[in-house]
Formats: structure tokens, C-alpha cells, sequence
């Protein structure tokens, strides 16, 4: 298809402005070096906007990183360089406004009192970290999408502590599901899932529908695999073969441990390469890599075919923790907004956990003078180090605006990556400081599309695609979320937000899962969103061409959310050393210092929202037991 058969251009997209000229990264770091030494073009404060609106590249965006990447290449402090104090003092400054950093504020107020002064830094525009928010307006209707974290969920209940705070913001998920989520309504429809077999992979292009539903001898009838590659998915999908004859249960476990879903495959099921091409991104949504670089223990775990026949037992997959699974329309973006509203009331109107979906937040009223708790967006730390009053005392300086300022605190936990902390507090034990850089956190995309109709969808019979030779291996409608006044489409002449996956990575090169994700990070950040759009509505249109979509007429709006820095690492026992509990470079990494504490999900090398929230209570603890938390004043 041309441009113009895409509908390209047609999308409001976003850039970053600098006089008028749309500039990237780069162009930002440059200009921001030029104002920092006085020689250039002042940055201008962003205009008012409202962020969940903006389409074309979001998540990380470029603005986001600019000064962190100028940090991290040692170009940005230079001699004579110094903060400008703002005289503003805090009993606690948080650094990094996502779960873990949000969760922080809120333990430290219920242990220091509702006094207590809070300031809360951000590099992004939005708060919430990788708990995005995406909206859209279509026909006059509010849609709104998950950019980043999805749902509450977790291989087991959530901690007593992040089910406290759950609790305290309204949220029973077990309840809000059996209201909210018509979780049969594409079932009732007859749509299931579908793959599609691209021509570049697999010769030419293809949508099998009815997978699970229908035989798989009659679904993949048509697909463009050969008959041996056909009778081996209905085997490893049908078929209770033991693989592994004559081996012992624990024997089989520790064998699966160490190789990879894809070595499982192909040198124990005995599966050919087509098989393996067809699964190759089965375990991208998860891990971020593909089956070469999981284990197959993993995998087994998590339900893909071909270990029924094994004998292995049940999974350590509890019922409760199937019922404790539920997400808002917004994904857990919701859970950041209304932990922002038990702090900063005047930023989330309403009361309620249903009306917070369509509540409008209030960003001009995050940072309120006077206000006990604030927000500041669009300011990058660049360090956090104690005064000379005996660690008693924190100054953490940021920049903002172009500008480089600073504050003081009784305490600070930095709820930032992991990987930015050596650079912001050099001053940390050097092993402390390796343990940080350890983990390589999953560069991953979600993709937005809201569509005017889903009608092709329901032509062909589908609701989710696997994709696993495109540019984006999953394609998906949400189950119908009704909660409060949002109700989502049930015509399919509604419009609807579609969500796509993309997880960069190199698979086929025996590279480790840690240099997976710095290769998919150095392709994330130096692809344009043009690129984005014009793969998207391409993948799009030969998908559900069948069904009648028209890229160019059907879809209104593209929200690119971009995670250069997605998912917390977590250990394989292909990769990974079987450290001991207490030297586990997470725990190394998360030690106090002085009036310094830490708290993400990277701390726990666990990529899950109730992991944050543990982090921050443990941070919180650290800092208030046995130190005191008496309330300070300007």
C-alpha cells in the first residue's frame, strides 16, 4: 500500500518544539547544554497541555530523557556548574512520580503525619510512571487505553501492606471485576483468537481464525506451513507426550530449568524450524525476548503447549490470585491516579473509584504552593547527596525548564530506575553501585489505535491476533469494562481502542536476555514515530483487509508508548547466577544510605505493581524506624 492508501499524515502527532522546529533527542540535548552554560536559546516551559490526550510518541518520549542521557555520558557537569536553590525544604523528596515513588509519599504521610512536607520529582510529563494513561475522543465518546502497566495481578495475593493500600484507595479487585468486566461478551459474539502468518516470515500473508476453538488440523488448514510443521503444532497443542520418558518429576523440573522453551522444542519435542518461527514470540508479552532466551520451566509455568504429557503437577498458580486479577479501563494507571488524589486532593476531582476513570486531572494544581504534597513534572534529578550536617540531611538537584535547581529534605528515596541511581548519587559503595547496573530493565511498546468500528473484526471472527512475524506480535480489543459512567463499545460499529505489543529484541543470536534488551533499547530510541505509524497501519490493513478495514478511513488516532525502559529485570536460571537470598544484586542494590533509601520494582527484580508498592513500604520503614520523623518547616 502507499502512503496515501494508509491514511498516513492523517494522525495528529506530537513532536518536541524548540522555536518553532521539531527536534529529537539529540536537538534537545544540545539546546539544553547551550542554556545550561548561558550561551544558548532558554528552553521554554511546556505550554499547557493535557498529557493522557497527546498522541504520536509518548511513554518515554524524547524530552523525557534528554538531560538523564547527558548525565550518563558524562557531559553534563562541568566546572562552575551549580544548582540554584530554590530555598524550598521538604521532610521528603521522592525522585520518580510512578507506583513505587507515589506509594512512598503515601506510607511516609501515614508514619510522619499529614503535615509532613512532600515534594515529588518526574522527568515525564504524566504521572504515573510505565502506569500510563492513554485517551481518545472519537465521535464525541471518550476511549481510554493501558500505555503501560495493566493489571493487578500477581503470581500469588498481594502482601498485607499493598493490600492495605489498595483497600485504602477503594479498590477490591475481586469486587470491581464481577461488576465491571463482561469477560464472555466476545465468546458470546464467537470471536476468538487468530495468528497471522505474514509474507516476509512465512511467504505470504495469512489469518488463521478459531484457534482453540475449532481443530487444529482444520484452523491451520490453510496457513502457509508445510504438513509436518502443521502435524507438529496440533501435537504440541493436543498431544500428552512425554517428552522426557523414564525421568523423575524433579529430574524433568531441573532439566527444564536449564534450557531454553526453544531448545525444549526443537532438541526434545523434535519440532522443525517453521514450529519454531510460528512460536518465536509466544513469551514477548512476559519477558520482552523470545522462546530462545526463556526457560522452558517458565514456560510450562505460564501454560504454553507442549509439557501436558510430562507429568510435572499443578503450577504455583493459585485460585485466589486468579480472582484477584482485574484491570481498569486505564490499566494501573487508575491505581496512580487515585493514589495522586489521596495526595494532592485538588488534582483528581471526585470521591470514588469509579468516577476516577473519567475524573479530568487537574495537572496545573500538582504543584500548588502551600500544598503539603506537591508533583513536579518535566524535572530530571541529577543529584541526590547529603549536606555536611552529618547525613542528617539531603539536597537533590534537578533540572527543569532548562534550568538547574535544588531543594533540601530530611529524607529522599530515589523511585527511579535502578541503572539512573549510580549517576545521580556517585557517592554510593562501588558495589553497591555495579548491583544497580545489573539488571537491564524489558524496552517494550504498547501501541494505541482507536479505531471508529471494529466491524472487521467481528467479520472474521477474531478478537486477538498473534502475529508472530510482524512488526507488532500481539494485536488485541479489551474485554468491556462498565465502571461508574465509562462504558466501553459493544457494537462494533463503535469506536474502540485497539492494543498492540511490540518488544524489540535479537533473537536467533545465542545473545543473553540482558543483551536482548540493550539491543531492542538502541532500536526503540532511534526509530521515529513515522515508523511506528506507517508499520502500524500497515500491519493493521493486511490483517483485517478481509474484514473490510480501511487504515486510511477507520483509524482516528495513534498513541505510540514507548518504554526504552519498560519492565523490571527479572532472574532466569538460564542466565542468572543462583545467588543466595541476601546476595541477590537487587538486595545489594536497595541498601539505605544514610537519609537515602530506594524503592522500584527493579528493587525487587519483580515487574509487578504489588512489587513496587512492597519496595516503597520498605523504603518508607527505613527511613522512619528508629531515625525519627519529626515534621520540619521552611
Amino acid at each position: 500500500m502507499t502512503d496515501s492508501d494508509l491514511g498516513m499524515g492523517r494522525t495528529i502527532t506530537r513532536r518536541d518544539f524548540l522555536d518553532g522546529v521539531a527536534i529529537g533527542a539529540r536537538g534537545l540535548a544540545a539546546a539544553l547544554l547551550a542554556d545550561l552554560a548561558g550561551g544558548g536559546p532558554a528552553l521554554a516551559a511546556a505550554g499547557p497541555s493535557y498529557p493522557p490526550a497527546l498522541m504520536g510518541m509518548r511513554g518515554s518520549d524524547d524530552a523525557s530523557y534528554a538531560t538523564a542521557h547527558l548525565l550518563r555520558d558524562g557531559m553534563f557537569w562541568r566546572p562552575g556548574l551549580n544548582p540554584a536553590p530554590t530555598g524550598e525544604r521538604y521532610d521528603l523528596v521522592v525522585v520518580g512520580g510512578g507506583i513505587s515513588g507515589l506509594a512512598a509519599a503515601y506510607f511516609f504521610r501515614e508514619r510522619a503525619g499529614r503535615a509532613s512536607r512532600i515534594l515529588i520529582l518526574d522527568n515525564h510529563d504524566d504521572f504515573g510512571g510505565h502506569a500510563r494513561r492513554n485517551e481518545f475522543t472519537v465521535g464525541g465518546r471518550l476511549l481510554v487505553g493501558y500505555g503501560g502497566t495493566m493489571l493487578i495481578e500477581s503470581p500469588a495475593p498481594y502482601s498485607d501492606e499493598a493490600r492495605r493500600l489498595m483497600t485504602a484507595l477503594g479498590i477490591d479487585p475481586a469486587a470491581l471485576r464481577e461488576r465491571s468486566t463482561d469477560e464472555t461478551f466476545f465468546e458470546k459474539k464467537g470471536l476468538g483468537r487468530g495468528v497471522f502468518f505474514d509474507r516476509e516470515t512465512f511467504g505470504r500473508d495469512h489469518l488463521a481464525v478459531g484457534l482453540g476453538r475449532r481443530p487444529w488440523a482444520e484452523a491451520l488448514a490453510q496457513a502457509p506451513l508445510s504438513d509436518p510443521a502443521r502435524r507438529d503444532i496440533e501435537r504440541l497443542e493436543s498431544a500428552n507426550t512425554d517428552y522426557l520418558p523414564g525421568v523423575s518429576t524433579a529430574a524433568k523440573k531441573q532439566q527444564l530449568h536449564k534450557i531454553s522453551y526453544g531448545d525444549y522444542l526443537t532438541k526434545i519435542a523434535s519440532v522443525g524450524p517453521e514450529v519454531i518461527k510460528y512460536y518465536q514470540t509466544i513469551t514477548h508479552d512476559l519477558y520482552g525476548v523470545g522462546i530462545d532466551a526463556v526457560s522452558a520451566i517458565e514456560c510450562w509455568q505460564w501454560g504454553h503447549p507442549g509439557f501436558q504429557g510430562l507429568g510435572l503437577g499443578p503450577t504455583d498458580e493459585s485460585e485466589e490470585a486468579e480472582h484477584y486479577r482485574f484491570h481498569f479501563p486505564d490499566g494501573n494507571a487508575s491505581v496512580a491516579r487515585l493514589l495522586v488524589r489521596a495526595l494532592v486532593p485538588a488534582a483528581v476531582p471526585g470521591h470514588t473509584v469509579e468516577d476516577v476513570i473519567t475524573s479530568r486531572a487537574q495537572y496545573g494544581r500538582l504543584d500548588d504552593t502551600g500544598a503539603p504534597v506537591r508533583i513536579r513534572l518535566r524535572s530530571t534529578a541529577v543529584r541526590a547527596r547529603h549536606t555536611a550536617s552529618g547525613k542528617r540531611e539531603v539536597e537533590i538537584a534537578y533540572v527543569r525548564d532548562g534550568r538547574l535547581l535544588s531543594v533540601r529534605a530530611g529524607a529522599c528515596v530515589l523511585a527511579c530506575w535502578n541503572s539512573v541511581i549510580p549517576r545521580i548519587c556517585p557517592e554510593l559503595p562501588a558495589t553497591q553501585q555495579d548491583a544497580l547496573r545489573y539488571g537491564i530493565k524489558v524496552p517494550l511498546v504498547y501501541t494505541n489505535v482507536a479505531l471508529r468500528r471494529w466491524s472487521s473484526f467481528e467479520t472474521l471472527g477474531v478478537r486477538s491476533i498473534r502475529a508472530p512475524g510482524s512488526f507488532h506480535s500481539e494485536t488485541s480489543l479489551d474485554a468491556p469494562i462498565h465502571l461508574g459512567t465509562y462504558a466501553s463499545a459493544r457494537s462494533s460499529s463503535e469506536p474502540v481502542v485497539v492494543h498492540m505489543l511490540r518488544t524489540p529484541c535479537q533473537p536467533g543470536l545465542g545473545l543473553s536476555s540482558r543483551d536482548q534488551h540493550r539491543a531492542g533499547r538502541v532500536e526503540l530510541l532511534s526509530m521515529p514515530f513515522e515508523t511506528f505509524e506507517r508499520r502500524t497501519r500497515d500491519q493493521l490493513g493486511r490483517m483485517l483487509g478481509g474484514g473490510g478495514f480501511d487504515p486510511a478511513r477507520d483509524i482516528a488516532g495513534i498513541t505510540v508508548n514507548r518504554w526504552a525502559h519498560g519492565y523490571a529485570y527479572e532472574y532466569s536460571t538460564m542466565w542468572d547466577p543462583d545467588w543466595p537470598e541476601d546476595e541477590r544484586p537487587c538486595v545489594l542494590a536497595r541498601k539505605p544510605f544514610g537519609r537515602i533509601a530506594i524503592a522500584n520494582s527493579d528493587a525487587a527484580a519483580y515487574a509487578y505493581t504489588d512489587g513496587a508498592i512492597d519496595q516503597a513500604w520498605r523504603a518508607v520503614t527505613e527511613l522512619t524506624q528508629g531515625n525519627g520523623s519529626s515534621t520540619t518547616t521552611r
